[in-house]
């Protein structure tokens, strides 16, 4: 539609027009016919000056609650706050009550497609101490695909609920089964979608959603029944290996994405992949726990509508203490069975005669090679269990399965496996600053400064321009939120174990934890908590050992 004006203009007089729209459709709530709707709020919107002063209080609410104000004399604090700014925009308070996920590209670009990745698993965190009620939302995506992720595993001979690497709009798998290799021009075959981690990353989101909001309403009625539906996946997906005495995951990819099958062996997938392996364990440990969450009345209704049985119950038990967990002669963790017998790769003659390696799953293939011969990742696989888990945590579910692990071995296996990574995804980068965290500041600081400029510089050279990548963005705001704070929640206490890094000489920012909101200071020297509101008298705040419990209006200063 187009409007024609003709005007009477004055020279150096401004003259203004203004152009207000309203879009309503059919599956807008609360509407009868669109076109009346439209004309509604036409005249009820008022002028282009009110809108902007409404849009303008909106946003300034926004960064009141999500802003992070850091002081460290660079980019960063604009970085951040780009980064804030396309999360929000991306999943906005006005996704909350609709059909719609976290598209791992945003709603920026072509690239892919607008599908829903794992790459959500790196945004809950910043949302679930922000906008809990949007984290909710975005959870219910998941939850109203959970009818296809069970027809997808009836198909593929499973139980429960197995999700698609790719999820689109009915939450079938939307993974491509070619990929263009830019490097030969040749389309080659794709077989990530035997990503099955994804279930790992929804249950995960699950659990810490729950975590940092108790919402118990939502555990019963939805979180729950996906959280069961993701454990009989694995259950069904692990076989017993009579040898061993283990249970044994077989023809899975990890997060790695190089390795997608065997050396000179036909079948695609991987067997026992470390991540998928172990994080399965996780998430049938946390169904048990789920389990004696559910109050009786909702239990027996759960048991009865997915037909699990005492059996079942003890299958799961079963499986999470028997799981197989491979190792090379190192005594670190393979990242996938067979890993240890492949050829070590020369990155020195890549770089010299590419530059930029850091797909080098499609240099490899141009020259008629193949990543799946060597000891190259595209990023973090192993090391993800590091990011997703605190030592004592990981050392837990290894006691559980009847392994002993060796904390002191974590600064060897980061370097082992950093020192065979090509960076070839956004969160590579992200993932290793993490893990660098608690050993090496100084190193973890310099990674961190390298994956908060990902998209700033587009430093994959060009795919920036087909998206944004949200996981990354949010995984950079979360390094400051969570990581350098040290903040976790662990046996119903709110810990803070910070370690900044020297660069960073203080930040401030607000998080709403289990309906409280909590306004943070931290400096090199000390760090402020000040219990500003809450639906509760009072809060338990742990500070690197020991609890202080803080009432509405209390402000505790910490030394450090």
């Amino acid at each position: 539609m187009a409007n024609i004006f003709t005007l009477e203009c004055e020279e150096k007089r401004p003259l203004t027009i203004e152009k207000i729209v309203a879009v309503f459709s059919s599956r807008d709530r609360a509407i009868t016919e669109p076109v009346l709707e439209a004309r509604d709020a036409l005249s009820e919107a008022g002028r282009f000056s009110e809108l902007l002063k409404a849009h303008s209080q909106s946003w300034a609410e926004l960064w009141y609650r999500c802003d992070i104000d850091i002081k460290d004399g660079d980019q960063t604090q604009m970085i951040l706050r780009l980064h804030i700014f396309h999360i929000l925009q991306t999943a906005s308070i006005n996704t909350i009550g609709l059909d719609v996920g976290v598209p791992a590209r945003g709603w920026h670009g072509e690239a892919y497609r607008g599908h829903v990745f794992w790459d959500e698993l790196f945004v809950f965190p910043f949302l679930n101490f922000q906008l809990p009620e949007l984290a909710r939302s975005l959870l219910m995506y998941r939850y109203h695909r959970l009818p296809a992720a069970r027809r997808a595993a009836k198909t593929a001979g499973y139980k429960g609920a197995m999700f698609p690497w790719q999820s689109g709009s009915n939450g079938r798998e939307e993974s491509q089964v070619v990929h263009l290799n830019p490097q030969s021009g040749n389309w080659d075959p794709d077989n990530t979608y035997l990503q099955r981690h994804v279930g790992v990353a929804i249950a995960y989101n699950i659990y810490q959603y729950y975590e940092a909001t108790r919402d118990i309403e939502f555990l019963m009625a939805y979180g729950a029944e996906m959280m069961f539906e993701i454990a009989r996946f694995w259950s069904s997906i692990a076989v017993f290996n009579d040898k061993r005495g283990r249970f044994e995951i077989h023809g899975v990819v990890g997060p790695d994405e190089f390795h997608t099958e065997y050396p000179d062996y036909e079948k695609s997938g991987l067997n026992n992949n470390a991540y998928t392996n172990v994080m399965a364990v996780w998430v049938l440990r946390t169904a048990l726990d789920f389990v004696d969450l559910l109050s009786d009345t909702r239990k027996r209704e759960l048991f009865a509508e997915l037909k699990i049985d005492d059996d079942e119950i003890e299958r799961w038990q079963h499986i999470s203490r028997k799981m197989y967990v491979p190792f090379m002669e190192n005594g670190i963790i393979s990242q996938f069975e067979g890993y240890d017998n492949l050829k070590e790769l020369d990155f020195e003659h890549y770089k010299k005669k590419y530059g930029d390696i850091q797909r080098l799953d499609r240099i490899l293939k141009a020259e008629g090679d193949s990543p799946n011969r060597y000891k190259v990742s595209k990023q973090a696989d192993v090391l993800m269990l590091f990011y997703l888990l605190s030592a004592d945590e990981i050392e837990a579910l290894f006691r559980r399965m009847g392994y002993h692990f060796d904390r002191n071995t974590i600064p060897e296996t980061v370097k082992y496996y950093i020192d065979r990574s090509s960076h070839g995804s956004t969160l590579s980068r992200l993932v290793f600053s993490w893990v660098f965290s608690r050993t090496d500041r100084e190193e973890s600081y310099q990674v961190f400064k390298e994956s908060l400029k990902s998209d700033f510089e587009d430093i994959q050279g060009g795919t920036t321009a087909e998206g944004i990548h949200l996981g990354a963005m949010a995984g950079t705001v979360d390094m400051i939120q969570r990581c350098y704070t040290g903040l976790e929640i662990r046996g119903g206490v709110l810990w803070l174990n910070p370690r900044l890094p020297k660069e960073i000489k203080g930040f401030n920012m607000r998080i709403r934890y289990r309906g409280h909101w909590i306004w943070l200071h931290f400096t090199q020297h000390r760090v402020e908590v000040s219990f500003e509101s809450g639906r509760s008298p009072q809060i338990k705040i742990g500070f690197i050992d020991k609890v202080y419990e803080l009432g509405e209006g209390d402000c505790k200063e910490f030394l450090l």
